[in-house]
């Protein structure tokens, strides 16, 4: 009997541990090497959340991130495994650019962030979508300006399933590589292909005439190159997000190791998909991925290496000390954006740190529903843009995609309460326009109440269907609706959804001024279907792009912007929509700091934000109750049992 046990446990644990030898400890001839990567830096070039804290004199500095604080941790490793002859590879996997401020010294003709990291030492970055924010020309200037094609040498950029045009500037210099090999010390060569994913490719706001590949057709092929070349070990460089990071996974074999970016999770532990390692490490500089591997060229097996307790990622805190190198490339680059910032502002901002508004809590932004960030940035929109019209703004709409994160005021003795011009606009100051200058620009047009009810019902879908980043802000109006009557079935084999139109139980417009009311009824008017009467809408250019797109799929819930004489607007001519001042477009972001700057000032002498954004405003709420198929299907149940009774007492 006991025999029979000790053979069931070691049957047990043979099984449990065949499908986890990645990270077995067998002795042997192994070749040990590191792989250290990041990604979705979104320009966070200093320590934030928030900024301002890092310039306090006093206590420890509780911020986090910063590429100076990343170059020291990179070198530390560098040097440790040096001693060890142990070889360190360091990737990135996209959207080091977009986000901060900083990243609009790319419409400048500077290459900030790139620079940086070719400093650092990367040996290679792929693109992700946010390096198309501003435009596949002032993207292709950046690649140029960072030293591509020559730069490729020592910090290769991977793109393997991106296709510009063939007389591209980028083709023809040779500036974008399929695949790279990396031939390391000990003999070990290491194969690499660069992937944008589906979804980053959706929300890539302009990517001109660039097409990009299927991504597992290309896997396989780039595999089979690499695999020509002899390579030992292949990695894919992969601005995809973890889901589709695991369906590649699932679908394509011979990727070793996958690192990923995308969807800002901070992989603690690697994710194991079919053999296939897969990493991620946050965002904004917050860490710094560590996977250390070791590969046996005898049996061609490939394990994790990382001790037991010793960190997948590593924090990038107060705790590490800024490269001095490294600091001093960024103080440069600050004292430009600060340039550039005092002719955007028209001399209002000249230092990116200057406190703004003074706030006793953070503007907090909340997934899949009403924020107050949103509630403060599309009241900025709706209020600002009035005053520069001229004309009342009934209503302003924001995506969450283009809202950043919170608004975090300072929290140390020295900066508490203080918001910064840089906090901001890192929220807020996404896009370009085509005057040249970073963010998006505020468009003007009309819909008729009609329309605007039809645009409710399209936030509800666009939440049910498409998720946070589609689900729209308002100011100037409010409405209920019940998430159970968005859909009222999906179609079989078409695996279509049909759209109920009714999910809207209520909705209604301010007709007052200035911000409006959380409860009451005084100032609002309800919108109705059916409604002819022309409403002045304000959002940006990015959300406009879309509006089309819903009449060519949803025909019963089109709309179609239009002059204040009720004339339809010509999309293509951006003169008949985009606000403009003194030869300037009109920014999203210009209009959230105006209003910021516009609220009435505290002792200090700076404005204080309205205890109003400390929370939610009741603008959208979500309704309990059955859907219409309940009800249909409680009635049909009803009229069942109805006869049944009158049958069997018959």
């Amino acid at each position: 009997m006991l025999k029979r046990v000790l053979s069931f446990i070691l049957i047990t644990l043979f099984i449990a541990t065949a499908g986890t030898t990645l990270f077995a400890n067998e002795d042997g001839d192994w070749l040990y090497f590191t792989i250290l990567h990041t990604n979705d830096e979104h320009s966070s070039l200093i320590p934030h959340s928030p900024a301002i804290d890092h310039l306090s004199n006093v206590g420890d500095d509780p911020t986090v991130g910063g590429f100076a604080r990343l170059a020291t941790a990179i070198k530390e490793i560098r040097a440790e495994k040096s001693e060890e002859n142990e070889p360190v590879l360091v990737f990135n996997a996209g959207d080091f650019l977009g986000g901060s401020a900083f990243g609009w010294l790319a419409t400048a003709g500077f290459s900030a962030e790139l620079s940086l990291l070719q400093e650092m030492g990367y040996d290679a970055v792929t693109i992700g979508n946010h390096e198309y924010d501003y435009g596949t020309e002032v993207l292709t200037d950046y690649l140029l300006t960072a030293g591509y094609p020559e730069a490729n040498k020592d910090t290769v950029v991977i793109a393997s399933n991106t296709k510009p045009p063939e007389n591209h500037s980028l083709v023809e210099k040779g500036v974008l590589n399929d695949t790279a090999v990396f031939e390391l010390a000990n003999g070990l060569r290491i194969g690499v292909f660069g992937l944008l994913g589906k979804d980053a490719e959706s929300v890539a706001s302009d990517v001109g005439k660039f097409e990009f590949l299927d991504r597992q057709e290309t896997s396989r092929k780039m595999i089979k190159i690499l695999e020509e070349e002899n390579v030992d070990v292949i990695v894919a460089l992969s601005h995809s997000g973890v889901k589709e990071d695991q369906e590649l996974a699932r679908n394509v074999e011979g990727i070793d190791i996958i690192i990923g970016g995308h969807c800002h999770s901070a992989l603690h532990q690697p994710v194991v998909e079919k053999g296939t390692i897969i990493v991620q490490a946050g965002s904004l500089s917050r860490y710094l991925g560590q996977l250390e591997l070791a590969y046996n060229p005898e049996t061609g097996k490939l394990k994790i290496n990382n001790d037991e307790g010793e960190p997948f990622l590593i924090s990038i805190d107060g705790s590490i000390k800024p490269d001095p190198e490294i600091s001093a490339m960024i103080d440069d680059y600050e004292d430009k954006l600060n340039q550039l910032v005092k002719e955007m502002t028209d001399g209002q901002v000249d230092d990116i740190m200057k406190p703004v508004i003074k706030s006793d809590f953070p503007i907090t932004d909340l997934a899949l529903q009403e924020s107050p960030v949103g509630n403060f940035i599309t009241d900025g929109m709706r209020m600002i843009t009035e005053e520069v019209t001229g004309e009342r703004v009934d209503v302003a709409i924001m995506a969450n995609g283009s809202i950043r994160g919170s608004i975090i005021p300072g929290t140390m003795p020295d900066t508490k309460g203080l918001i910064p011009y840089y906090e901001i606009v890192e929220v807020i100051g996404l896009g370009y326009g085509k005057d040249g200058y970073p963010g998006y620009s505020i468009v003007s047009v009309y819909l008729t109440g009609d329309e605007l009810a039809r645009l409710l019902e399209v936030a509800v879908l666009l939440k049910e269907l498409m998720g946070n980043t589609y689900f729209l802000q308002f100011s100037g109006l409010r409405y209920d609706y019940n998430p159970k009557n968005a859909i009222l079935f999906t179609i079989p084999i078409m695996d279509q959804p049909l759209p109920s139109t009714r999910a809207v139980t209520k909705g209604e417009i301010y007709t007052g001024e200035g911000i409006q009311p959380v409860t009451g009824d005084e100032g609002y008017k309800a919108i109705k279907k059916g409604d002819e009467e022309l409403y002045h809408i304000v959002t940006d250019t990015y959300i406009l792009s879309f509006l089309p797109m819903i009449g060519d799929i949803l025909p019963s819930l089109e709309v179609v912007p239009k002059h204040a004489d009720g004339e339809p607007i010509d999309l293509t001519n951006r003169d008949e929509y985009v606000v403009s001042k003194n030869g300037m477009e009109l920014k999203v972001w210009e209009t959230v700091v105006r209003y910021a700057m516009a609220q009435d000032k505290g002792e200090e002498g700076i404005p204080i934000m309205p205890d109003y954004y400390a929370d939610t405003a009741n603008r959208i709420n979500e309704v309990k109750g059955l859907s219409y198929m309940q009800i249909a299907g409680l009635t049909v149940a009803g009229i069942t049992a109805a006869l049944l009774i009158f049958f069997l007492v018959k």
